[in-house]
């Protein structure tokens, strides 16, 4: 198969016809892009199959896959067809008869006499071929046809003789004839267009044959623009090169894509290339090393005339923000390019756009500085200290670490900027999971240079210092005594200073990290008044301080029972953010205590809209890439006890994380996991996942701890382990003693699907201490359980069904059952089973079944009183369904039976 680059050619049309073939299935290298145009499939498999049709025309750019369509609708019409191949001949070309010729040459000498003996020839040899068969001709016309084989084909149509499928770029691309069945709706245009990401993912599916990575999908849409088979290309490259890996049955990439060496795609590129203008390469040579450039810049070198038709041939995109930033459509060709170009060629052109000069890191944004650190680099020209600090700091934050190590890297001891670059090696080895490494950075910063620093930049490496010790358990207790000595340190001047001065600032910053360690320690509730002191914006008017409390705050106040009071906080700082921007990873770490504060609140849908992109090209609302935001949507999931959802985030994240670790978050994965699997009753992959957590060492923060140990101690209990239940109940009896009620009850309404009348009073006497509907929904559990209440259960479950917590629903749901049943309230039995049997379609595996009831409804008891409900009669009933009426009277006297119902009337509203 040959690959035809989207809008571009290979420079000239094979010569030659092909011959027709009998039908066949359309091999399997064929197939693959299938699943994502099944839609494409059915329009021209009718047009083929319709009485009043002549045929289709499939048209669009070079290499969406037209050809593959047609040979795939072809096929699926099955054996019976015969099959004519055509194509025309080379561009340009009018040669008589020239895509017929083949034909042309089997007629006997007596047809060659004029052009009509010629139609009537032809098209007498094509019924001979087909022998009474349905005959479908495919003719690709990638250059002109010439007169007479257009009406030699019209004629084959008009006369029944065959149906076509026309492939085309565009129907305008068609003989003249042809496009009066158009307009007609003889034939039918089917326009194939780039595969949006949904579609690529369909598509990767079918080529590699195994779940793959979102990161894998994201980046793969964004190389080739949604271009199937350029998408098949890169997948090819990526296999041959060792980048793109099976790991645990998914695939993923094991790092940065790089298209040095890639053979298909190096000859795709110089297909169009070598019919491109010298100013419009000069431009792609451009913006391939720039990756972007302002258009103000790009018009004044190149002039306005060429970046137009640039643009309009879909070469080039131009954002709509104030810079009118440009950029290559088509990312791989940059890519590509960049290959070919010598190292003076890319000083030069570097030289070209800055004029000498080197532009001010205070004013680029961290896009900017990567796109420029990264031209500089492959120059193998030197970045200044101040930009190298910046490229380092900007890769921290769009969380490449490995591009960070190698610009912090660049700056000697010597440099002003050293022991700050030594900061940004540190967060990098942190955001690798290699928190020695990081420590070994900073502990390279000996005293006396530690000491010689102004106080400012003393306080963020003493909090950089912190905050790695923090990631290695035997260093953790230390960091009291490293703050303690900071501020003794910063303290003489600190203490005749005041904000916006140095000493002031640094003193907030060794404050803001002593909360910091607070925090991964878990005493939320005795610092809050000190977070709501440093938060208050009369008491404290530096702002990075202030609001960076309050964000540790937001955290506090969810894990401590005051959920509502925190989702205020959250809302007031979320209004901040903007005004707060040049607050370098705030928002980051606002999203990340906004995502613990919606979690704890029972909020997981809200979760889930948090880690959604901003918008196409801007960064994730995590600072992670893609394994830790699947990571984190997969314990939203797990957490509202969709365990079949979580899945294939879950699954996703794990093959990233166990390829790449990023900051203990695999632990994190392997025990939601283990629950999402035990909630699909998995049991023996469950198990699998709770044994690599225990083999897995570290331990984190408070917040990571306790979701790891909830959703271990979760699934061991869905897997009936009795040590799980009476650890999540020693859990809340920790975490009440500490004040932090939200995750007691939590934990405690999870250990008492089958819990005592002792537990229930905790349970009810923790949700006192709490706020909001989780909170109250536990409540309700708790006394319905404990007086055998279904009218509580009841109103519990409709409060768990607002918040989508179908597990905890169905539980409410299942007392209700029990209860209503054995005190003869057979209203509230009723409406509770009803729920019931609605809830299994989507709890695979029910946290409790009613003891006292019936199973729940199949698919046809439900099918059925649905139809009853409705008013329909028995015989009705029965030939809607092609069954009995008697097997109907037996469904429906189950299904009044399970319900408690007595008439059909009652069936309203409950299925």
């Amino acid at each position: 198969m040959s690959i035809e680059p989207l809008s571009w050619g290979r420079g000239s049309t094979p010569h030659g016809d092909v011959l027709p073939t009998p039908p066949s299935t359309a091999p399997e290298g064929q197939q693959w892009s299938m699943p994502a145009r099944s839609v494409n499939l059915d329009a021209v498999r009718t047009a083929l199959t319709s009485q009043d049709s002549l045929g289709v025309v499939i048209t669009g750019a070079r290499g969406v896959g037209k050809s593959s369509l047609a040979r795939a609708a072809v096929a699926d019409l099955g054996p019976n067809i015969w099959s004519l191949q055509l194509r025309s001949g080379p561009a340009g070309s009018t040669t008589p008869y020239g895509c017929l010729s083949f034909l042309l040459a089997r007629l006997p000498q007596a047809y060659m006499g004029s052009p009509t003996a010629i139609l009537r020839g032809i098209t007498s040899l094509i019924r001979s071929d087909a022998a009474g068969r349905p005959c479908i001709i495919t003719l690709d016309t990638s250059a002109s046809i010439d007169d007479m084989s257009a009406g030699v084909l019209l004629n084959v149509l008009l006369t029944g003789t065959a149906k076509i499928v026309a492939v085309a770029p565009n129907s305008s691309d068609l003989p003249a004839d042809f496009h009066w069945l158009l307009t007609d709706r003889k034939l039918t245009e089917v326009r194939l267009s780039n595969l949006n990401e949904l579609q690529t993912r369909q598509v990767l599916l079918s080529l590699l044959g195994h779940r793959v990575a979102s990161s894998l999908v994201s980046t793969y849409h964004q190389m080739v623009g949604g271009n199937p088979l350029l998408l098949k290309a890169l997948v090819t490259e990526q296999q041959l090169s060792g980048n793109l890996v099976l790991s645990d049955s998914v695939w993923t990439l094991r790092d940065k894509v790089v298209l040095d060496g890639a053979a298909s795609l190096d000859d795709i590129v110089r297909s169009r290339w070598s019919r491109e203008t010298p100013e419009t390469r000069e431009v792609i040579e451009m913006l391939s090393c720039a990756r972007r450039v302002e258009l103000a810049s790009l018009t004044a070198i190149y002039g306005s005339d060429v970046i137009a038709d640039m643009e309009d041939g879909g070469l080039l995109e131009i954002d709509d923000s104030e810079y009118r930033w440009v950029s290559l459509r088509e990312k791989y060709i940059g890519d590509v390019v960049r290959t070919w170009l010598s190292i003076s060629r890319r000083h030069e052109l570097r030289s070209m756009l800055l004029g000498g000069e080197e532009p001010d890191p205070a004013f680029m944004t961290v896009e900017e500085l990567m796109s420029f650190a990264a031209w500089t680099h492959e120059c193998e020209a030197e970045l200044s200290p101040p930009l190298a600090l910046a490229a380092a700091q900007a890769a921290v934050q769009l969380f490449d670490p490995r591009f960070a190590l190698a610009y912090a890297g660049m700056l000697q001891r010597s440099d002003a900027q050293w022991a700050s670059a030594q900061r940004q090696k540190a967060a990098a080895y942190l955001q690798l999971d290699m928190p020695v490494q990081a420590l070994s950075a900073l502990e390279d910063i000996s005293q006396p240079e530690l000491q010689a620093l102004d106080p400012d930049e003393y306080a963020q490496v003493v909090a950089a210092k912190a905050r790695v010790m923090l990631s290695i358990p035997e260093r953790a207790a230390r960091v009291p005594g490293l703050l303690a000595d900071a501020r003794e340190h910063l303290d003489p001047a600190a203490r005749h200073s005041s904000w916006p001065e140095p000493a002031s600032v640094a003193a907030n910053r060794i404050a803001l990290s002593e909360f910091e360690y607070r925090a991964h320690a878990g005493d939320f509730a005795a610092m809050i008044p000190a977070l709501e002191q440093a938060a208050d914006p009369d008491a404290n008017p530096d702002t990075a301080f202030r609001i960076q409390a309050a964000i540790i705050l937001m955290g506090a106040l969810a894990l401590t029972g005051r959920e509502m009071d925190a989702l205020g906080l959250m809302r007031q700082l979320g209004g901040q953010l903007t005004d707060a921007s040049h607050i370098v990873g705030l928002r980051e770490r606002y999203t990340r205590e906004a995502y613990v504060v919606l979690l704890m609140a029972g909020q997981w849908r809200r979760c889930i809209d948090l880690l959604s992109p901003f918008s196409s090209g801007q960064l994730h609302r995590l600072p992670y890439r893609s394994a830790a935001t699947e990571l984190a949507a997969g314990v939203a999931f797990a957490f509202s006890g969709r365990g079949e959802a979580a899945l294939e985030p879950l699954i996703s994240a794990t093959a990233q994380l166990e390829l790449q670790p990023v900051q203990s978050a695999l632990r994190t994965a392997y025990a939601a996991t283990a629950l999402a699997y035990a909630q699909t009753g998995n049991a023996a992959m469950a198990r699998k996942h709770l044994a690599k957590l225990q083999r897995m060492p570290g331990r984190s923060g408070f917040v990571t701890e306790c979701i790891v140990d909830f959703c271990a101690l979760v699934a061991g209990r869905w897997l009936g382990d009795a040590e799980a239940v009476a650890g999540l109940k020693q859990a809340a009896r920790r975490n009440l003693e500490a004040g932090r009620y939200t995750v007691a009850g939590i934990s405690l309404l999870a250990a008492t699907v089958n819990g005592s009348d002792a537990d229930f009073r905790l349970l009810e006497e923790i949700a006192g201490h709490r706020q909001g509907p989780l909170a109250e929904v536990s409540r309700l559990i708790a006394v319905g359980s404990r007086t055998k209440d279904a009218k509580s259960l009841l109103a519990g479950g409709e409060l768990a069904a607002t918040l989508e917590l179908d597990a905890v629903e169905a539980r409410c749901m299942a007392l209700a059952v029990d209860f209503a049943r054995q005190d003869g309230d057979a209203l509230s039995a009723r409406t509770a089973q009803a729920r019931l049997d609605i809830l299994a379609a989507t709890v695979a595996n029910l946290p409790i079944v009613p003891s006292s009831g019936s199973p729940l409804l199949t698919s046809r008891e439900r099918q059925i009183a649905r139809m009853a409900g409705r008013g329909a009669s028995n015989r009705d009933i029965a030939m809607e369904m092609g069954v009995s009426v008697r097997t109907v009277e037996g469904h429906l006297y189950q299904v009044f039976t399970k319900l408690g119902v007595t008439s059909r009337g009652d069936l309203t509203g409950l299925v």
